[in-house]
């Protein structure tokens, strides 16, 4: 009598699910990292710099108190827009992203006000490196603040043609991301030149 034929079962595994991120989302946290980098090495470069003598003392601006301030409710009408947005509502999406755009240039006037209160006291981008460092940090975060201005604008003008929503978040969670982040690293800055000139 023949034995009954016995075929073999192959088994064919899944693929793994692998970690995934949009390439721009990606790209942005690259960028972050190196922002990071960046100061971090220049904070460090003050407090070794500091530790040598010859180390100009001054009073920081008053008006650096204010633009931390205005950064900080900035942060809060990013979010407000973040959450518009969830929701589908266009007309708080838009309001919340043009008062965010007003706050990040009214922090830059007001860190260009405190580079005036600084050459009022004399205290000079050229000559001690006290002076020079505090240009550097509010110049180079002022930079990076004037990018996260033009991202906004962007993320406003795509609103207004009705391409963020509910269903298509990844640019407003990148603005916001990248908002929140140069909040985040200007208060960073302020804490550690308040407790370090």
């Amino acid at each position: 009598m023949a034995q009954p034929k016995v075929e073999s079962i192959q088994w064919i595994e899944e693929p793994k699910q692998t970690l995934s991120m949009h390439p721009k989302k990606f790209a942005l946290w690259l960028f972050i990292v190196s922002v990071v980098m960046i100061f971090a090495g220049m904070t460090s470069a003050y407090i070794v710099r500091q530790s040598e003598g010859n180390w100009l003392e001054f009073d920081m601006p008053q008006m650096l108190w204010y633009s931390s301030g205005i950064i900080l409710l900035s942060s809060i009408t990013m979010h407000w827009a973040y959450a518009a947005a969830k929701k589908d509502n266009l007309s708080s999406l838009k309001l919340a992203m043009s008062v965010t755009a007003l706050l990040g240039v009214a922090f830059l006037i007001a860190q260009f006000e405190a580079w005036k209160e600084l050459v009022n006291m004399s205290v000079y981008f050229v000559g001690n490196p006290a002076g020079s460092f505090m240009y550097v940090f509010t110049g180079l975060h002022g930079i990076h603040l004037i990018s996260g201005v033009v991202f906004l604008l962007v993320v406003l003008i795509n609103v207004f043609r009705y391409r963020v929503h509910a269903k298509s978040m990844d640019q407003i969670e990148m603005c916001a991301t990248y908002w929140h982040f140069l909040d985040g690293l200007w208060i960073y800055l302020f804490l550690f030149l308040q407790l370090n000139h």
